[in-house]
């Protein structure tokens, strides 16, 4: 805002510099400093506000005294241009730019270009000069040089004239320099310019993740370099015969066969040699192969772990995720499956964490609010004053609009002819807007949808013509709307909807299609029917809300949007520039037939888009190719540089699209008449069906209704005396709830539990059971009784612990409620308990007495804590039984065997768990459990597996002892927690998941348009290669090809002939044309897909799963407030809190945690009495004596960095040496350390470690000496001596931002843990099912010796690949094997009775895509845990918050004031309770004045109550901010809706207006003494008398309120 008092303008002059040299050296002289901010309304480039006045013409283009404040001591001043802009620079200079641009892109240049050149080289000196005139060139922040951008324009226009007028024009730097001329475009825009001054700050606060990355990825580096080098040269080599006496072992030191690469053994279709290890886990070679170490590494030699650099350059790969399976797979041939774990590190933990860091690192989100002009607000929070911003522009628009139009609209689009026209309209708006009119349209467009799905590759001629018809048809639909409505609204009201704007759109395409109908090459303008679906968007208010937010996002984001697509046109044109004669000149280094491939950049077309997969994450083959073109010096540096900065704007891009939809909320969505229309529609339909169902059930339901009544009218009147308002309200939603589904039961502010897999987060899994209920005999009428109890569900509700500001009850534990439930006495207070009539009871018979007694027994066993572990680990054991039946499973006859009795017995201790659950808990109760149907399903599934055992025909029911596992979720809380906690989360973002799916469908069917039957191919049988198309260009010609003999005429496997094939190659974004390139345009139907397709969607996904997430945490903190018991605050802390992945212990823990990592619990070591020890001990305890540690720490890993795979064997000596004496260094530390605190040193972890470290080190040197060297990796003691190196992330020792960016993982981790155990559940049950269905699949693709479903490691193996999304397309294309050309059916499997090696398509798919989705939706869990976690540590550090142990100590301090929790506290004791409190709710004393100036409410007797007094506390710490009064809001919402008897405590009047009245009561009693003194002179003794009593009374209330107070509070009533 500007400044509230505008000074007028006034002129620069030498006596304004003067005095602001005074002004700036009195700010000098003085201590105090202030810190004032630059006004953004007045920044750069920004028009002067209008509250300066008119401009005077005299002051334009003249010097003028600086307007802000904080460049008053700047020695600055300012000009202005007409338009009133503040240092406004020319902007004619932007033509010349953009000109120069599109000609850097050219390759061809007309004859005319130098003249060109020369003119713009020209205009850019000139306009240096002015600059340099007009500014001055001396540094200053408003100088010519005190400019970045005036540096880097000087820069780019001198290196311009050196390669033109000097001879140093060879030199390719000076002439790519040039292009650096592009950036001149962000000068020139504002918004560009401030986000590029965002991004440099941000990058300023990334500055500790980046150092934190680099320091893991040279560690794992170093590890790398120790297990892999020199490992992937190790390929199989064919052995001559003379030589086959011989022991074949690897044969490294022979030249002869090293040269022999002709002889190494290759795979079908692989470019490069088999890779083997000599461990019995690593890759065999064939019969007649050895394994040998020879020849160059992988991938041309670059992908391998032989040097530092390498190795860096292979984890980076893997951080980044691009192409890791080849890597992947490469290890694992080359040095063993164990070494997965590495990949698991690495690929899944390491990259996770680093992305988290990126991601949580608040500075994106706090630098977008604080220093983004308005006109690029990005945050959500401003996207409704977007939106009515821009409806106030159209509104102004539509104001300016000429009278002409306004009589033209009314005289030509307004019909209103006749009586007869007007009746005629009124008709069809009746019609049109009717209800069942909008759903009859609704419905043919969800046919029409399905009609476009319909098309697909061949069609038949009666398909055609029956999708031509319904194409027609549709289209006839859509005209009749459009005209019917056109005639109800008139033209004129018609097109002021958007929505009739589109569909006239529609109309009108479809119309001209049918007039252009019999023209070919029409598939593109064929392929817009499918904006017909998004005709679904006017009836569905999630589609309309997304959109709505999705275009808000984007206009707000509009420069940093036009900041990347600069960023790529600069990326692209500097690849041009730097390669493009290197593609063309060095093309057969990366083709054999010397052809350019489809990546490139030897022109600006396919430079872009190279840059465009780059910043998609595929950037190692192309990578590759560069260096074969144009060597690693010039490739890296550019690629680094767009991997880096482009990740870093779209990760902006990203967090701020998500950030737009994290606040998505369809309740506050107007909606429109459609919509309304729709539901009404539909609520009719259902009335009619309510109301023919009602006349035929009508007695059973009036009977029902009275019988109702009759119960609930004798509930009330027997227990209305007995219970309190709390115990009245819980009564009273019991009923409600009774009266809307008989036998479901609801606590109040629990969620309703009973058929679904979401208990409460204080819900116990135990069903209890009552007194003589029975299963079989009474199941209608005593198990509803059994769940009554108190009016509770089946928790069971400690009612001594239970306020009335409590909206969450607490459940007793298992053993309380089964002590509870056998305690119990047979004639219950609770009158609802009491059913049965005495005369009922007295009959009950011996008989029943002793069931009652069995079954209270079966629930004593159930409950029994030794029972459910013995369950928990034969569940386990059932589960881990999986695991072993294999391919193998026939060799190992005894573990067949085995397996098969252990099913058995496995079978019958389950079914006996169920029954005796049935008999304690009743059928009802056990199937009202969501976790409990899932067990009656497994132990259904451990039935019909030993059945399918029994039979032969029955035998596929084998295959779904898959979902055995699954049991496992049922069994331990951490495993429920996470599935609760996804559910709660995953379940809401279904609409916007069905948004995703139309767009995919919408791309789906444009692919079909245009791809369909485009992908076939003509394939040679004998090479299994294609015939190029310059031999073959149809199927005719391939099927009389060599002597009309006709050659296959395959399609390729994932195609787009049908949209299922369009959606699973959509999920792979495929790019495959036989042709090459035989359209390059069609590339941009990729490029769309990927950004419209899935960064969007992906944005919206994540987005609402993280308001939900935020929306269940708020309901949590919602009820801790609410609570007052201390107990209870216990309970629902530790079930809730701010995290809702973990379990009630994982609470304990994590608070312990935090305590550990903010209180350095660890006592000091004393200081020993001995001076020789006391000497020793200040030696070791100094800091110097940790620096000299951490030095030789790094200066040991530096050794290892210098280090490569056959270096001479001098170099292994002095490297032998030189562990030798780190080991004897770190030997000679550790006795330091004994002799320093002899009896203190193995307290503490570290000491510990560095002492195991010492004796693998000791041992590590001596071992080659006794079992030899070829049995101990030469790089054992290096790793054991390099995991010292953790020391540098020791609390207290290392770096702080190492300690801060590694705090939020700490937290996090009990949370992520219980996600991680999820994900290795889903992993096992996937990969059991993936050995029962893919284990004889042919060994093709993606599936090899290493990733393939033979057993369960390497199912585990793929599946691993599969959850980083990493090649799961390739396993996919070997399953596709179904056909008899590209499987045996037949094929005899040795060792097994299973025939053929084909696989199952539609298995297949169902199998990898729902994999995919599960694993994404855990993963994206996990990144908003870790995220979360790390911005709620940056938040408490940069804000003043309040945690859930403040709220705590709140409570513990109130029930000293109110001991009895009425909830209430005298206004007395309000100052006392202020001054208990501890920091920051803390209030010292006086502070009366402030409690009265906090306005808090009273009810009757002056009292206070609690939520009042917290909340106000609050808003005093927190401050006023929206979402703060937001949350507050529902806080006091949710109070009201747990008590619905305080309306008997509404507030009467506030501590403020009490106060008033006090000081209101003074002032009339003194005007009354003034009045009595003027009229009563004679009684002045009297009145002295009362005047006396009355200043006692005005001291005693003196006292009771501050004095200050009181007086500003008179002057405020005066």
């Amino acid at each position: 805002m500007a400044s509230p008092e505008p000074k007028g303008l006034v002129p620069f002059t030498r006596e304004s510099l003067e005095l602001m040299k005074q002004h700036i050296a009195k700010k000098h002289s003085e201590k105090h400093k202030e810190d004032l901010k630059p006004n953004t309304d007045l920044e750069v480039g920004k028009e002067l506000p209008s509250v300066y006045g008119n401009l005077p013409r005299g002051m334009v283009s003249e010097p003028l005294e600086d307007v802000d404040p904080y460049y008053k001591n700047k020695n600055t001043f300012m000009v202005l241009n007409k338009k009133r802009t503040i240092f406004r620079f020319n902007a004619t200079w932007c033509t010349f730019v953009l000109i120069d641009c599109i000609f850097m892109t050219m390759t061809d240049l007309p004859k005319w270009w130098p003249a060109l050149q020369n003119t713009l080289l020209g205009i850019y000196t000139f306009e240096i000069l002015v600059k340099l005139i007009g500014r001055g060139i001396w540094a200053g922040p408003f100088y010519f040089f005190g400019d970045p951008w005036n540096w880097l324009d000087f820069s780019v226009t001198l290196f311009e004239h050196i390669t033109r007028y000097s001879p140093l024009n060879f030199i390719l730097l000076f002439r790519i320099t040039r292009n650096l001329r592009i950036l001149k475009i962000i000068p020139l825009n504002q918004g560009l310019k401030s986000f590029v001054g965002i991004l440099i700050h941000c990058l300023k606060k990334l500055t500790g993740v980046i150092i934190l990355t680099l320091f893991f990825l040279s560690l794992f580096s170093l590890i790398g370099m120790g297990l892999f080098m020199g490992n992937l040269k190790h390929k199989c080599l064919r052995w001559p015969r003379e030589n086959e006496t011989e022991p074949r072992h690897n044969r490294t030191g022979n030249p002869y066969y090293i040269r022999e690469t002709e002889n190494f053994y290759y795979l079908e279709g692989e470019r490069y040699a088999l890779l083997c290890g000599n461990r019995t886990d690593a890759g065999q070679c064939p019969e007649g192969y050895v394994c040998v170490k020879a020849g160059i590494n992988p991938d041309s030699g670059y992908t391998n772990f032989d040097s530092f650099g390498w190795a860096f350059f292979a984890l980076f790969r893997l951080m980044t995720q691009d192409y890791p399976e080849a890597l992947y797979h490469q290890i694992l041939y080359a040095s063993g499956k164990v070494y997965m774990i590495f990949f698991v590190v690495i690929s899944f933990w390491f990259a996770f964490y680093m992305a988290s860091l990126f991601l949580g690192t608040k500075t994106i989100q706090i630098e977008m609010k604080k220093r983004s002009p308005p006109s690029m607000i990005t945050s959500l929070d401003m996207l409704d004053d977007a939106t009515i911003r821009h409806k106030e522009e159209l509104k102004k628009s539509r104001k300016r609009c000429l009278l002409c139009w306004y009589k033209f609209a009314k005289a030509f689009l307004i019909w209103n002819c006749s009586p007869c026209w007007l009746k005629l309209k009124e008709l069809v708006h009746m019609i049109i807007m009717d209800p069942f009119t909008d759903l009859i349209l609704t419905i043919c467009i969800i046919l029409n949808m399905y009609f476009l799905a319909l098309e697909h590759y061949p069609m038949s001629e009666e398909t055609i013509s029956i999708l031509s018809i319904g194409n027609l048809v549709f289209i006839g639909v859509f005209t009749a709307e459009m005209i019917f409505k056109i005639i109800a609204m008139h033209p004129y009201g018609y097109f002021q909807v958007g929505w009739n704007i589109y569909d006239s759109l529609i109309v009108f395409h479809g119309l001209a299609e049918l007039y252009l109908m019999n023209i070919h090459g029409m598939a593109l303008f064929r392929s817009l029917r499918v904006l017909r679906i998004f005709k679904l968007g006017k009836f569905w208010t999630t589609f309309n809300m997304l959109m709505l937010t999705l275009g808000n996002s984007l206009v707000a984001l509009k420069d940093l949007v036009l900041l990347l697509v600069t960023f790529m046109f600069f990326s692209a044109v500097v690849g041009l520039k730097l390669f493009g004669l290197s593609y063309k000149e060095c093309v057969c280094n990366i083709d054999k037939d010397c052809q350019l491939p489809h990546w490139h950049m030897h022109d600006f077309f396919h430079s872009y888009l190279n840059v465009f997969r780059i910043l998609c994450g595929e950037w190692i083959e192309t990578l590759w190719d560069c260096f074969k073109v144009a060597g690693q010096f010039s490739c890296i540096p550019f690629y680094m540089m767009v991997i880096l900065i482009g990740n870093l704007l779209i990760l902006y891009l990203f967090l701020a699209l998500v950030s737009s939809f994290s606040s998505y909320k369809t309740a506050t969505t107007e909606e429109n008449d459609e919509a309304k229309n729709l539901q009404h529609a539909v609520a009719r339909i259902k009335k009619g069906i309510n109301y023919v169902l009602s006349r035929i059930l009508c007695q059973k339901q009036n009977v029902l209704k009275e019988t109702m009544d009759n119960v609930n009218d004798i509930y009330v009147k027997e227990n209305i005396s007995d219970h309190t308002l709390s115990e009245l309200s819980n009564t009273q939603d019991f009923l409600k709830e009774k009266e809307k589904s008989s036998g479901t039961e609801k606590n109040t502010g629990t969620e309703n539990e009973n058929q679904s897999l979401l208990p409460s987060p204080s819900a116990s899994e135990t069903v209890p059971i009552a007194s003589g209920e029975s299963d079989i005999e009474n199941l209608d009428n005593k198990e509803v009784q059994s769940k009554s109890g108190d009016g509770s569900s089946k928790e069971k509700v400690k009612q001594s612990s239970s306020s009335e500001c409590s909206t969450v009850d607490i459940a007793l534990s298992e053993e309380e409620e089964m002590v509870y439930e056998c305690e119990k006495p047979k004639h219950l207070k609770n009158g609802y308990g009491r059913r049965s009539s005495p005369g009922q009871i007295s009959r009950e018979s011996k008989k029943g007495k002793i069931w009652q007694n069995i079954r209270k027994t079966c629930c004593k066993i159930v409950e029994n804590s030794f029972f459910k572990c013995f369950i928990g680990f034969v569940t386990l054991l059932s589960t881990g039984a999986l695991a072993f039946e294999d391919i193998y499973i026939d060799q190992r006859k005894t573990i067949k065997i085995l397996l098969e009795y252990a099913d058995m017995i496995f079978t019958y201790i389950f079914i006996l768990e169920m029954l005796l659950k049935w008999m304690a808990y009743g059928f009802k109760a056990y199937f009202s459990s969501g976790w409990y149907k899932l067990d009656f399903m497994v132990v259904i599934v451990f039935c019909l597996s030993l059945i399918g055992k029994s039979r032969e025909e029955l035998k596929p029911l084998i295959s779904i002892k898959f979902l055995r596992a699954l049991r496992v979720l049922s069994q331990f809380e951490r495993m429920k927690v996470v599935v609760r906690a996804l559910i709660k989360t995953t379940l809401p973002a279904l609409n916007v998941f069905l948004v995703c799916l139309m767009i995919w469908l919408a791309f789906s069917i444009v692919g079909v348009h245009l791809f369909a039957g485009t992908f076939y191919e003509c394939i040679d049988p004998m090479s299994g290669e294609r015939f190029p198309v310059s031999e073959v260009m149809n199927k005719s010609q391939c099927e009389s090809l060599v002597f009309n003999e006709s050659m296959p005429w395959e399609n390729a496997k994932l195609n787009f002939d049908n949209v299922g094939n369009g959606f699973l190659s959509l999920l792979q974004v495929v790019n495959m044309q036989p042709n090459f390139e035989g359209n390059i345009y069609m590339y941009c139907y990729f490029i769309n897909f990927i950004i419209i397709g899935l960064f969007l969607p992906l944005s919206m996904l994540i987005g609402v799963i993280i308001a939900n997430f935020n929306k269940h945490k708020i309901k949590i903190s919602i009820n801790i407030l609410c609570s007052l018991m201390p107990k209870k605050i216990k309970y629902i802390y530790k079930n809730g809190g701010s995290n809702i992945f973990i379990t009630v212990k994982q609470k304990k823990q994590y608070r312990a945690l935090r305590k550990l990592i903010y209180e350095d619990s660890q006592k000091p070591v004393p200081r020993p009495g001995n001076k020789f020890q006391g000497f020793i001990f200040d030696l070791v305890t100094n800091q110097v004596f940790n620096i000299v540690i951490m030095v030789l720490i790094c200066f040991q890993a530096i050794t290892i960095m210098i280090q490569s795979d056959e270096q001479s064997p001098k170099m292994d000596t002095a490297v032998y040496w030189i562990n030798s004496v780190f080991v004897m260094l770190y030997t000679g530390e550790c006795v330091l350390k004994l002799i320093s605190f002899p009896c203190n040193y193995f307290t503490r972890g570290w000491n510990i470690f560095d002492f195991m470290v010492v004796i693998f080190s000791i041992t590590g040197l001596f071992l080659p000496l006794m079992v030899g060297h070829y049995l101990v990796p030469p790089s054992l003691v290096q790793l054991i001596l390099l995991s010292r190196i953790i020391h540098i992330l020791r609390p207290g020792k290392g770096p702080k931002v190492f300690n801060d960016l590694l705090l939020p993982l700490m937290l996090s981790l009990p949370a992520l843990l219980n996600i991680s155990l999820l994900i290795f559940l889903v992993m096992f049950v996937y990969a059991i099912f993936g050995m029962y269905n893919f284990a004889y699949v042919k060994k093709e693709a993606g599936i090899n010796d290493v990733s393939n479903f033979e057993s369960f490691g390497s199912s585990m193996l793929c599946l691993f690949q599969v959850t980083i999304f990493a090649g799961w397309d390739g396993m996919l294309n070997a399953i596709f094997n179904s056909k008899w050309s590209d499987c045996d059916p037949d094929k005899i499997n040795p060792g097994t009775q299973v025939r053929g090696d084909c696989g199952n398509p539609f298995v297949g798919i169902i199998y990898f895509v729902s994999y995919i989705l599960i694993s994404w939706l855990i993963i994206v869990n996990m990144y908003i845990v870790a995220v979360m976690e790390f911005l709620n540590i940056a938040s408490k550090k940069k804000a003043k918050t309040l945690s859930e142990d403040d709220f705590r100590k709140f409570f513990q301090v109130w029930k000293r004031f109110d001991p009895d929790m009425t909830q209430y506290i005298d206004s007395s004791k309000l100052s006392d309770l202020a001054a208990a409190l501890d920091p920051p709710l803390f209030m010292a004393k006086p502070n009366k004045g402030q409690l009265v100036a906090m306005d808090l409410p009273m009810a009757v007797g002056d009292r206070i109550h609690c939520l009042d007094i917290l909340l106000t506390l609050t808003k005093r710490v927190m401050g006023k901010d929206e979402r703060m009064e937001k949350f507050l809001s529902e806080m006091e919402s949710g109070f009201l809706l747990a008590n619905p008897f305080k309306i008997t405590y509404e507030p009467i009047t506030t501590t403020l207006k009490r106060k008033q009245e006090a000081v209101s009561a003074t002032i009339i009693q003194r005007a009354y003494k003034s009045y009595r003194l003027r009229q009563n002179d004679q009684n002045t003794s009297d009145i002295h008398m009362i005047d006396g009593d009355r200043e006692i009374q005005s001291t005693k209330e003196g006292a009771y309120f501050d004095k200050a107070e009181g007086k500003s509070t008179i002057q405020n009533q005066v």
